[in-house]
Order: C-alpha cells, then structure tokens, then sequence
C-alpha cells in the first residue's frame, strides 16, 4: 500500500515548490476529488518518507499543515486518518493566482530569523473561536473593554504566566499592547523622560537603539558575557555626582531567557545582581520574553518576574512570534505601584491594540487550542532547528562553529575566518536568501563576526538552498 500511496503523491523535485507543499497540495486534491475517502488511515511519516526518499520531518511538517488546516486527524497511537472535506469548494482555486488585479503577497527570503510558519497557524480551529464569538457574544468584539484591554484575555495571560513562566500576577497587573514596540513605548512614555539614559544588550535588537535615539534618550551599552548581559555602574557606599546618576540607566531592557542574538541564558546570580541593582538605584528593569514558549530541551526558564516578584521588573510578551505575526497583540505584565501610572499613559496618548480578536484569542487560550498548537509546532521548529545545524557542522565546521542553545526561534553561525559577515549577506541577499549579519547586531563597534540564521518557517529543501549558496560564496571569494 504504501508504495501504491507514494505513487500517488508524484513529488517533482524540479520545482521550486518546497516538498512538503507537494505533499499538501496533492493530499487535499485526492481528499476533494473523493480518491481518498473519509477516515482513510495515512501512511506513517517513517515509512512515507522512506517510499518518498525525503527526510521524516519534511513528512511530519506536510502532515501537522494538514491537521491545521483540518484535512487530517492526529489520533493517540492511531497515526493520521483522513477527515471529512466538505465542500468541495474549499478546495484551492488556481486559477485566481494569474487573475492580473490579485497582489501577491512576497514572501520573505530563507532564512529571516524570528518569523513563525504561518502554514502551521490552526487557521479552521481559530476560525471557530471567532465564529462563536460572533454568534455568543459579538458585542466583545467592539464594545465592553477598559483601557487595558479585554478583561477575559488578561486573565487569561494571568493564568499562562503561573503556568508557562512561573510566576503570579492579577489581570489588573496586565495590559494589552498592539505588539511588543507598543508596549515598550508605553513603558518608556511611563518611567523615562527625554535626556535619561537607558541600559541595552550589546549585541541586541538594533530597532530598539533607533527607538531609544527618536524618543531622546541617551543608550548605555550592556555587553554580554557567559552569565547574561553585564550589570551597568553600581553605586558605591559614598554620594554620586549628578553626572554620574544622569549617566547611570534609569531603565535595563533585557532578554534573560533567551538572549537575542546570540541565545543564551542569563544566570540566577546574574538576575539577583540585576534585581538587586535595581532596588539600589530606584531603577526598572523590562524583561522582554519574546520567544520563551519554544524552548526544546527540560523545562521553560522561569521568567525574572518571578525572581523579582514583580518588584521592579515588567514584563513584556508578544503573540506575534508564538502565535500569529498578523494579530499585532502583546501584552504588558507591570508592577502594582505602576499600574496607575500607565493607566494615565494609555489615558493620554491612546490605545493602539485592536479590540477585535481578544475577546476570540481569551477563548482560543482557555480551551487548550492554543497550547495544543505551541506543543505540535514546537516540535515541527526542532526538527527544522536540528536540520540546520546539522548542515551548519557538516558544511561550515571548518569556517566556524555554532552554539546550540536549544531555544528560540533563530540560532547564530559564529565566523572563524577573514570572511566578513556584511559582504557575505550582501552577496547572500542578490541571490535570494537572507543571512544577517551579526555584526550589524553590535551597538558598539564590537568584533562580532557571523549570521543570526532563522529555521522555523523553512523547509529541509529551503536550508540546504541556502547552504548551497553560502558555500558557492565562499568559493568564489577564495578565488
């Protein structure tokens, strides 16, 4: 059966379609034609990816799409079985995509880091949530909310930062942002006046130096060694000048739980330290825990929150990595005694979140789907993880090396050559493919010299194109 079956799927390595597409595309065809019936039982991705001569992965990530998009059903020690399709037009329709007046939506080049694969977002269970909200509660969808957002959903990121971060806070505590560039902008707008300096990690996220620098804020740089970025000047037992205060951040942003870029993971003592310098010198520290659900090895890092006990730390989390990049939803989780302050904040510059989907996303949460979607893609994200560092070792080893922290949602080549990061992702960039480059991370002129590579929305085909084209590169610049 299993060789009559991969017959039927007529792969074309030729095309520039990933694999896993193909796989797609051809089971939905023979699911809406009626050549394969309801409840059919799929081959199991081990043996189908032998017949194919593909790697399993690309077999499961082919299968987790079709599960997403409802053509497949996962049952617990029974594989895959074939669900009902319904109409028959659901099917894709070909045709529209040479209609002249259709934009088409480009799409981003292997291998961007930080972007989720939105052919895994649960687009039939997520158009359930909001259909039962239209049906049982429009008005939520409007109407009914504070200025801190939906109260159902603040509950709900309560009940998800007990659970997946480790640490307790009140839905009065939390606010909904339109993003995580939302939410720091109200925090700056809440704690930070212009000419105040502010800590951030060298390497870091470069857009937040250029936001630092619009809002007329001073930056200090806090670079990064083995236990998390390195604490800003302390005060000392006798009075500072007011040069010195001025100088010293009023405000850290910090990754602690996967450093971005480079992935590691800050020390207890390192946070102690921080916690502790903070309370010294009336100072607040923005955790940014942008990616902390796709962690793939033990157990989630509990977030610095709960070191500090939300003290003098807020914490700052985002849908748009874990979930869906289109919601435009984050949230902020802040302290008691700055509650108040930020309520005259969003009071007097406004809200940005959309009210729209929060109400549907409170309900996505509470029934599991949310979970059951990070837990199957956290999955499909290591797979795809491992693949790239294992042609990272077995093509590159000899020009660098990788640091496998295994978290996140993009990982970092380190360069032990002459080669410099820029020229190559410049060259990398002509031929389609996006390796960025390291240093361009640094904020001070630092020796930084590799590329932050992302994996999460590319295929086995998709990596091993961008190898190709590296290696091509190095060629050609030996000669």
């Amino acid at each position: 059966m299993i060789q009559e079956f991969s017959l039927l799927l007529s792969i074309d390595r030729s095309l520039k379609t990933p694999i896993y597409e193909q796989i797609c595309e051809r089971i939905r065809e023979l699911a809406n034609t009626g050549q394969l019936a309801e409840g059919t039982l799929m081959p199991a991705t081990r043996a189908l990816a032998e017949a194919l001569e593909i790697s399993r992965s690309t077999v499961v990530t082919a299968y987790e799409q079709l599960v997403a998009e409802g053509y497949l059903q996962a049952r617990q020690g029974a594989g895959f079985t074939l669900c009902a399709t319904g109409n028959l037009e659901l099917a894709p329709q070909k045709s529209l995509n040479s209609a002249p007046n259709i934009e088409q939506v480009p799409l981003l080049k292997p291998l961007t880091p930080s972007t989720p694969d939105m052919h895994l977002f649960p687009y039939r269970q997520w158009g359930k949530a909001v259909a039962k909200v239209c049906r049982t509660h429009p008005e939520a969808m409007l109407t009914g909310s504070s200025s801190f957002g939906n109260f159902a959903l603040r509950q709900a990121i309560a009940n998800h930062a007990k659970q997946w971060r480790g640490f307790d806070a009140s839905p009065h505590q939390i606010i909904i942002t339109a993003g995580a560039t939302d939410a720091l902008n109200i925090c700056f707008r809440t704690l930070v006046k212009a000419g105040q300096t502010v800590g951030i990690e060298d390497p870091g996220y470069q857009p937040i130096l250029s936001f630092i620098k619009s809002q007329g804020l001073k930056p200090a740089f806090l670079s990064i060694d083995k236990e998390g970025a390195t604490l800003p000047q302390q005060k000392s037992k006798h009075k500072l000048s007011q040069a010195q205060k001025s100088d010293n951040p009023h405000v850290v942003i910090l990754t602690p739980s996967h450093q971005y870029p480079l992935g590691g993971v800050m020390s207890p003592q390192r946070r102690r330290d921080y916690i502790h310098w903070a309370n010294l010198n009336d100072s607040w520290i923005i955790e940014d825990d942008y990616d902390s659900e796709f962690r793939y090895s033990g157990r989630p890092i509990p977030a610095m929150a709960g070191f500090d006990k939300l003290n003098r730390t807020l914490y700052i989390g985002s849908f748009s990595k874990v979930f869906s990049n289109t919601l435009r939803l984050g949230y902020i989780i802040a302290p008691n005694t700055l509650v108040e302050s930020i309520r005259q904040t969003m009071n007097t510059f406004g809200i940005k979140a959309g009210l729209m989907p929060q109400q549907a996303l409170a309900d996505f949460m509470r029934s599991g789907e949310f979970y059951r979607h990070i837990r199957r893609i956290r999955k499909v994200y290591n797979e795809r993880r491992k693949c790239l560092i294992h042609l990272l070792h077995e093509k590159f080893s000899h020009l660098g090396y990788v640091e496998d922290h295994p978290a996140g949602m993009q990982l970092v080549f380190h360069l032990t050559t002459p080669f410099k990061d820029v020229e190559i992702a410049k060259q990398a960039e002509v031929k389609g493919f996006n390796f960025n480059a390291l240093s361009k991370s640094s904020m001070s002129q630092s020796n930084y010299n590799g590329f932050i590579l992302g994996f999460c929305s590319y295929s086995e085909q998709d990596m091993n194109a961008a190898m190709d084209c590296l290696s091509d590169i190095f060629k050609n610049a030996d000669n």
